[in-house]
């Protein structure tokens, strides 16, 4: 599956079904996107574990140096890293997985890195890459759409795709 198509499906079953996500390259930051990031997906009630050697705690939440530091459960690995870094990071989920219960690798916009997405897909994760599930997670659950950025038309309507119980709503 090419990294730019995927299936707005499959991006909306990701996002329903996870519930722990560790942010690789996580930042204390305020003026970081992992930062905005962090603090977006914890407002729509996903746990968040950040991943960063130098910080012990971001946004309120303990931090870890590495992957293979971090407690279980992570249903998700979110590399905030740039692309050459997703190589070693994927390497250290892959041998984590089974005790952490990964099930998803994802891989920030402009992080692509097709031989650690082989690897880890031979590995049985799913893998998204130059993909942002702060954006996709506003964009699926029709709040930038409410500003007609998917259609490209500025109005008011809910996009259907979510407005009759396809929520990406998190209870």
């Amino acid at each position: 599956m090419p990294y730019p198509d995927y299936p707005d499906a499959l991006i909306a079953r990701i996002l329903r079904s996870v519930k722990t996500i560790a942010m690789v390259g996580a930042s204390p930051n305020g003026a970081r996107p992992s930062y905005f990031a962090m603090k977006y997906l914890l407002d729509k009630g996903f746990k968040i574990i950040p991943v960063n050697p130098g910080p012990t705690e971001i946004l309120g939440q303990k931090c870890y140096a590495r992957v293979s530091d971090l407690p279980a459960p992570v249903d998700m690995v979110d590399i905030f890293r740039n692309s050459e870094a997703a190589g070693p990071i994927t390497d250290e989920v892959i041998a984590n997985k089974d005790r952490l219960g990964v099930k998803v690798l994802w891989m920030q916009l402009g992080v692509i890195n097709e031989e650690a997405a082989k690897r880890a897909e031979a590995a049985g994760l799913t893998v998204i890459m130059n993909r942002c599930p702060k954006i996709e997670y506003g964009r699926l659950s029709g709040e930038i759409g409410w500003y007609g950025v998917n259609r490209r038309v500025i109005d008011n309507r809910k996009p259907a795709a979510f407005s009759k119980g396809g929520s990406l709503a998190r209870g």
